[in-house]
């Protein structure tokens, strides 16, 4: 899966929520509880980082990034915004 695949899957989910859609539920709760779940991930990511191996760090991460392009679909932010935005940023 790609990211632009799960991004699509993602939109589809907020535009089209399905009552046992786990990422259709974050849509519901709302920007406090999307923006509280990066966190947390991003605090997991760190633990992994430095007390875990390599195969949970990798899992972690993977939740971060959902979890990011969840906040993405709500905020109306686009895959191609991100990485407009780090091309800016080439030196």
């Amino acid at each position: 899966m790609t990211f632009e695949e799960l991004f699509s899957t993602i939109k589809s989910r907020k535009d089209s929520p399905a009552d046992s859609s786990y990422t259709a539920s974050l849509f519901q709760k709302g920007i406090a509880k999307i923006s509280q779940k990066v966190g947390e991930e991003g605090t997991e990511v760190v633990v992994a980082a430095l007390a875990q191996e390599n195969a949970r760090l990798v899992e972690e991460i993977s939740d971060l990034a959902y979890h990011v392009l969840v906040l993405m679909a709500y905020k109306g932010i686009e895959i191609e915004d991100i990485l407009a935005e780090l091309e800016s940023r080439k030196r």
